[in-house]
């Protein structure tokens, strides 16, 4: 009986270890609480830079790679906007944010303010209706980057930098 209790006990053990969803994993709340505690931001503007990022990677990337980024960070289509429910609470500054982020196609406007953030610069708007200064853009994605690669969501860093970074 304790012989088959211990050979039960140990195959769950290793069975949680392989598990490819750990207490480690990456999440968009992760990632929004990372943003804000290490940048100073508040909750909302967070949620919308990080989704504005998240929608000009999402524009650079072929659809494959962004599924892959999709499926390593669950939560992530609330923060880009997506209308399909989700948490509610902070969707109208994402909204407005990729909104804006969608409002710079390509013109040349805006220049000053977005000079010096070169693969980021299509960001500035965004950040800005966030109440945010355009140079956040890029205090934005190393933290990003470095909460994936700590999360388990290393295959996800690495595309949203190649992506991004530009």
């Amino acid at each position: 009986m304790v012989r088959t209790f211990l050979v039960a006990s140990a195959l769950t053990l290793t069975a949680a270890a392989g598990s490819p969803t750990t207490a480690a994993a990456a999440d968009a709340g992760g990632l929004v609480s990372a943003l804000a505690s290490q940048l100073g931001v508040t909750k909302p503007q967070a949620e919308g830079g990080a989704g504005a990022m998240l929608n000009l990677a999402k524009q650079r990337m072929a659809p494959d790679q962004f599924g892959q980024v999709e499926s390593q960070v669950p939560g992530i289509g609330g923060l880009m906007g997506s209308r399909s429910g989700g948490q509610g609470g902070g969707g109208g500054l994402a909204d407005m944010a990729a909104g804006a982020l969608g409002g710079l196609g390509g013109g040349s406007g805006g220049g000053g303010a977005a000079g010096g953030l070169g693969a980021l610069a299509p960001l500035a708007g965004s950040f800005s209706s966030l109440g945010l200064s355009p140079d956040m853009a890029a205090k934005f994605l190393p933290v990003m980057l470095q909460y994936l690669n700590s999360s388990g969501g290393g295959g996800a860093a690495g595309l949203l930098k190649g992506a991004l970074a530009g």
